[in-house]
């Protein structure tokens, strides 16, 4: 049984009175999440990036229910109070507070937060509507959204009541205004209900505000609505001018806030003023909050005019750094600064090159076979100065690459966007910013195939390099293997209509078989290409621009898959060239030789002038780029961070500062606001930072402060709470079983971060105040969570190990014996790589979905070598290039989804200039291999089953040779003189292998196999090692290179044999052994087998140079350097830890 209440923050945006306000958009297709169905839900708490003000207090943590509430805390159940009226006992806005079941017909309950440009801007419209003469910024919203809900009065067989409303809360960093919007059509009776005419009066619904505080019932609530009166009057009445609109102040940090204050707009005809029983006060509230109400003349009043609204300062975060915000009668817009091109929210630099990224997907069928695209890379290259592209896309199989040479728009797409700009016609960078859709359609004759393509661009990620997303899908015509594609120069009208580009041509080209026959076919085109753009700037677009195609180049080598385009482009108006242009400059043709980073400035004839582009400085045929944060040229202000970028550079504000409304000054962020000291403590602000302390007779760091103690008689209050359940224990006879929980207190009497109960194995994070921290419940057997780190705040659905965990658990009857098997699961909820029977020795190694490896299990106290093809989370924005050209000599070393480069000084590593060499997400990377021959790093990655190399060049990148009939790929080996690769497959239990390029594929052995894992190759005498750590019979064995004469080399005295690699010295073979914990060498006949240090950890990988052994372990985290003559060991631990793999090593110059 239920009542009515409800709590929400809103922001409204409107333009007229005297007609109900229309719904901020809401559903899945806004971002929506969507509240369980039921009769008493809550949904899980949705955090702000921002906190949000409701009276006095601060909260960034929102609960949605399903009774018409937000509140910042989960509400009580809803018989707790549904009958009751204001003020309640927990914080609530209640836009319509009622029994509210959606499990009863198709409504639902919408809610998300929000920052777009178009909300910001229409509830800052709204709240300067209502609230004239304030200029309220917000920068943060939370919308909510109750659709089509049932409303039950009482007894649900009665019938119910059908209802819409919303809720908006719109914030900045001292203030925050709700806005309550109800649906036109009110409030509509059910089908097994009375009639509707007379009913909406015996729907009793609460609407207003609560702080939650009940010790004084006469302030901190705000009633707009009571139980005795007609719901329906919400629907047709409205403090703003608008029928349905409701506008409050509901909360600031600027002055003691205790009074919810309503919007002093024009009145919707009819509407009364509200119920308001909170007490009068007087407080010294800013001016700009100060308004009174005006008389309304003519019960109508125009729209607020846009002369009067700054809102430049809301907008900004969404202008690229490189532009700026400007004001036009109807609203601001982003536009770039001089020297920069594009739309205003994407900005790049005048002349600079431009690196593309993306993927294709899709299906296509030539003839009679059909071929599956998945996440195809696509990387390409622009000279915007010269309006050339290069796109490569890999890999493509042959039955698909041949065919797909004819799909120009493939290419096209990326040539309008960087075209060569005519004076006065703007190119699709200049128009886009790199944000649009494209959606194409090609037909060809004469097979009159069709194949549609989608296009979606995402703008620029943090390196300023573009990327999208490619799809296509249907027929192509067969091109024959060998043949190629020739397309003549061609000219394509545009149509622009506001943010709609179209156009239909049609086009023709040429196969030329390898016999040297030709045949012409042509293809008919329409596309059409929809952007975003500001609706408040004038159009300055041509309607008609002309796109010339000088160039087109397309060609496809099925030995690397690759299907490589080139084209020029200029972009200029319908017709051809300018009038007055007799001879076609070198600046138009792209025939010029300034460099690709400098603009070509046409003069008289065919005269021109190379000026270096913004940010790069030069004679214009060379030029270098600026580093703006070293020469004192930055635009970055006080208390910030100069980041150099290529033509630019990015500022980043210190510490404890964050950027103001105009997103350019960093100012002082006052953490006092955000209360996060103690409530015994006061707070004083510094510049970047800020100091608690606690009030006289309480004592402590100011973030937790407790009364003073007397010698040994104040107990803290950890201390109360465990020395008074343990005393209640013990009146009940006894002393703490396994399933109780008793507080543990450290020394100083505070909580522990860390609390268990008993000897269960669940264990949480508690505050200073001993309250559990949501999210941080672990299972037993499960790492714990890191106390120190913020806790998760949206509890993930569980995962497969975590239901067998908690299956096994409710079977063992909650309490599993030593032996019993508890699946191992990570923070992450994945399968541990390692899984044991309790906390015995009996292990094995198992794949991510649980299941055993074969050949894994064993009883020993060294557990096995497994590897998770799990990949970790990559936090930050990351593109995969090579990040620099190392030279040597210089460690290689593999870290998860990251390789980095260590420079080495005299033998020892220098870890201040270590750095990420290549990043490639979602990938575990385990061997690694370095040929010197062409500077090319080779490596295997589990988690995409691949292998893939990448020239040790700036700005190279990785391309996959190996991806097929793989499974987990560990040890990879080059033989740099006679050019081949060789890995081990731990998964299919194979050896195989290929010419550098991926071709010429053999498998060497695939038997006799059991856990492989090291391999290593002697160029000299071209003889192949490995290792197998195999539990039953650990080994390591050699053949030749071809597969010949195999035979074990070593094979007593091992247990872990992980690390391998040849001493280019003495040319003898060297391993590492995690189970024995030694580092042995051997000849490569199986003599003079040598023991080198038996203090080893638990090593993975191993190299050798100058004397010195490296290798990384996995319990130091890091990376040891071993003198081999005097055994010194000396960790060089990484700046993040990680899971090391494969390590290789750079010498100073190629044998």
């Amino acid at each position: 049984m239920k009542t009515y209440r409800v709590l929400t923050f809103v922001f409204i945006h409107f333009y007229t009175i005297n007609a109900n306000y229309n719904f901020f958009p809401f559903g899945p297709s806004e971002g929506d999440a969507v509240l369980q169905r039921g009769d008493d839900e809550v949904s899980r708490p949705l955090k702000l990036r921002r906190p949000l003000q409701f009276y006095d207090m601060q909260f960034n943590i929102v609960y949605v229910a399903t009774n018409g509430l937000l509140s910042s805390q989960p509400p009580p159940k809803e018989d707790q109070y549904l009958k009751s009226g204001f003020p309640l006992d927990f914080p609530a806005i209640a836009p319509f507070l009622v029994d509210v079941d959606t499990s009863v017909g198709n409504g639902a309950v919408y809610y998300r937060s929000d920052e777009s440009l178009s909300a910001l801007t229409r509830a800052a419209q709204t709240v300067q509507q209502g609230f004239p003469g304030t200029q309220f910024r917000p920068t943060h919203l939370v919308v909510t959204t109750w659709d089509h809900v049932a409303c039950f009065k009482g007894d649900h067989e009665s019938g119910y009541w059908v209802s819409s409303f919303q809720l908006v809360l719109a914030g900045n960093k001292t203030d925050t205004f709700a806005l309550f919007l109800y649906a036109d059509d009110g409030l509509q009776l059910s089908e097994n209900g009375d009639d509707v005419t007379g009913s909406e009066a015996e729907l009793k619904v609460l609407a207003g505000f609560s702080r939650g505080d009940t010790s004084n019932p006469e302030e901190l609530y705000h009633s707009m609505h009571t139980l005795q009166e007609n719901a329906y009057t919400l629907f047709q009445q409205g403090n703003s001018g608008v029928i349905g609109l409701w506008v409050f102040h509901v909360g600031s940090s600027r002055f003691p806030f205790q009074k919810v204050v309503g919007a002093v707009g024009p009145r919707a005809e009819g509407t009364e003023e509200p119920v308001t029983t909170a007490a009068s006060q007087n407080f010294n509230i800013p001016e700009d909050l100060a308004v009174t109400a005006s008389p309304v003349s003519g019960g109508v009043q125009a729209s607020l005019s846009p002369e009067n609204i700054s809102l430049c300062g809301s907008i900004l975060p969404e202008c690229s750094p490189d532009g700026y915000c400007t004001e036009y009668t109807g609203g601001p817009c982003c536009r770039c600064r001089s020297g920069y091109y594009g739309n205003g929210r994407q900005c790049l630099p005048m002349g600079v090159s431009q690196r593309l990224n993306g993927q294709l997907s899709g299906r296509v069928s030539v003839g009679a076979t059909d071929v599956q695209l998945d996440r195809v890379d696509v990387h390409g290259y622009a000279v915007p100065g010269e309006g050339r592209v290069y796109v490569s896309i890999s890999p493509i199989p042959p039955q698909a690459g041949w065919a797909l040479m004819v799909v120009g728009p493939l290419l096209s797409t990326f040539g309008w966007l960087f075209a060569l700009e005519l004076h006065g016609h703007q190119n699709g960078f200049s128009v886009t910013g790199a944000e649009f859709s494209h959606q194409a359609e090609m037909t060809f004759y004469p097979g009159n195939q069709h194949l549609n393509i989608t296009q979606q661009a995402q703008g620029l990620d943090s390196l300023n390099h573009l990327k999208m997303e490619m799809n296509i899908k249907g027929n192509l015509p067969s091109i024959p293997s060998g043949a190629k594609v020739q397309f003549q120069p061609y000219t394509e009208t545009l149509h622009y209509n506001q943010s709609v580009l179209t156009s239909s041509s049609l086009h023709q080209y040429i196969v030329v078989s390898e016999n040297g026959g030709s045949e012409m076919f042509s293809y008919l085109l329409h596309q059409n290409i929809s952007f975003p753009m500001c609706e408040h700037s004038p159009l300055t677009i041509p309607e008609f621009q002309q796109l010339d195609v000088a160039h087109v180049m397309v060609m496809y080598t099925s030995e690397g898959r690759i299907l490589k385009y080139a084209i020029i482009n200029t972009v200029g108006p319908v017709g051809g060239e300018l009038p007055g242009l007799v001879e076609l400059n070198p600046c138009r043709s792209g025939k010029h030789f300034c460099d690709p980073m400098a603009l070509c400035l046409p003069g008289e004839g065919l005269q021109y002038h190379c000026q270096c582009a913004m940010g790069f400085r030069g004679d214009g045929r060379n030029c270098y780029d600026v580093d703006e944060c070293s020469e004192g040229l930055s635009s970055c202000g006080p208390h910030s961070e100069c980041v150099n970028m290529p033509g630019s550079h990015h500022c980043l504000c210190e510490t404890g500062y964050e950027f103001d409304f105009d997103w350019r000054a960093c100012v002082d962020i006052d953490e006092c606001l955000l209360k996060l000291c103690h409530p015994m403590a006061s707070c004083s602000n510094t510049l970047g930072s800020f100091h608690c302390r606690c009030w006289p007779s309480y004592e402590g760091d100011g973030f937790l402060c407790q009364p003073q103690k007397q010698t040994g008689s104040i107990e803290s209050v950890c201390e109360r709470h465990r020395n008074g359940l343990l005393e209640g224990l013990r009146g009940w006879g006894g002393d703490a079983m396994l399933q109780d929980y008793v507080p543990q207190c450290d020394e100083k009497g505070q909580y522990r971060p860390l609390q268990c109960l008993g000897s269960t194995g669940h264990c949480w994070c508690v505050d200073s105040r001993g309250q559990e921290r949501v999210g941080t419940r672990t299972l037993p057997g499960t790492p714990h969570t890191n106390c120190d780190q913020p806790a998760p705040l949206v509890p993930r659905a569980e995962t497969l190990c975590e239901r067998w965990r908690t299956t096994l658990l409710s079977h063992y009857g909650g309490q599993p014996d030593p032996q019993d098997y508890m699946p191992q699961c990570d923070a992450g909820g994945h399968f541990l790589p390692v899984q044991c029977y309790g906390n015995s020795s009996y292990c094995w190694c198992a794949d991510p979905e649980g299941r055993e490896v074969m050949g894994t299990r064993s009883h020993d106290p060294v557990k096995p070598a497994c590897i998770s093809a799990v990949p970790s989370v990559v936090q930050s924005p990351v593109h995969p290039v090579v990040t620099s050209s190392p030279s040597g000599p210089a460690l290689l070393s593999a870290h998860g989804s990251e390789i980095r480069v260590i420079p080495l000084n005299d033998s020892q590593p220098v870890l201040e200039k270590a750095s990420v060499l290549l990043s490639v997400q979602d990938s575990v990377v385990v061997g690694i291999s370095y040929d010197c021959q062409e500077n090319t790093l080779y490596w295997s990655n589990v988690a995409r089953s691949s292998i893939s190399r990448a020239s040790l060049e700036f700005g190279a990148e990785p391309v996959t040779i190996i991806h097929t009939d793989v499974v987990y790929p560990e040890g990879v080996a080059v033989d740099t003189v006679h050019r081949q690769l060789f890995w081990v497959d731990s998964g299919s239990d194979r050896i195989e292998a290929a010419s550098l390029d991926g071709q010429n594929r053999r498998v060497l052995f695939d038997t006799n196999l059991v856990n492989p894992r090291a391999i290593a190759v002697d160029t000299t005498s071209r003889t192949l090692f490995w290792t197998d750590w195999d539990r039953d019979a650990p080994r390591i064995e050699r053949s030749s290179v071809e597969g010949l004469h195999r035979t074990v080399l070593v094979g007593d005295g091992l247990r872990l044999p992980n690390a391998l690699t040849i001493d280019p010295v003495s040319a003898h073979l060297c391993w590492a052994d995690a189970g024995t914990k030694k580092l042995e060498c051997i000849s490569a006949d199986g003599t003079d087998r040598q023991e080198i240090n038996s203090g080893l950890d638990y090593p993975f990988s191993l190299t050798i140079y100058n004397n010195h052994v490296y290798y990384t372990d996995w319990e130091r985290s890091g990376i040891v350097v071993m003198d081999k003559v005097t055994g010194k060991q000396t960790d060089f631990l990484p700046a993040q830890k990680s899971h090391l793999y494969g390590i290789a090593f750079i010498p100073p110059q190629c044998p």
